[in-house]
């Protein structure tokens, strides 16, 4: 398994991290206290504030960043792209979207809006290399 092929199932998991960070706040606790609402899960993050808002607003823009992520990998690897660059793209990404959850968490937008375009043209230097 190459470096890019771990980076893509970081880049799957990381939506999943975003998830419990919006609703470890309500880890233990009955849905009457707050605590996260499985029946309907989609109301109980609309009404989220705060850091938690951000990271479900995180986790939502983390899955809408896969595709392009994952076919820029595959179509790099199909067309036997340098594998050192790929692998590199890749983990760039990867840095990107981690700094860009945390941005996100922090609350600083001019600075997340800058790695979410940083990693989009990572993805889109795959195709190209």
């Amino acid at each position: 398994m190459t470096l890019a092929e771990i980076c893509i199932l970081i880049a799957c998991l990381l939506p999943i991290v975003c998830a419990g960070i919006a609703k470890s706040k309500s880890f233990g606790k009955p849905h009457s206290d707050g605590g996260f609402d499985n029946n309907n899960p989609r109301l109980w993050l609309a009404n989220l504030q705060g850091w938690q808002a951000r990271a479900h607003a995180a986790q939502l823009n983390s899955f809408e960043a896969l595709p392009l992520f994952i076919a820029g990998v595959l179509v790099a690897q199909h067309h036997n792209a340098n594998q050192y660059v790929v692998n590199a793209l890749a983990a760039s990404f990867i840095v990107m979207r981690i700094g860009y959850i945390w941005m996100y968490l922090i609350d600083f937008a001019s600075f997340r809006s800058v790695l979410w375009a940083l990693g989009l043209v990572s993805c889109i230097a795959q195709f190209f290399i």
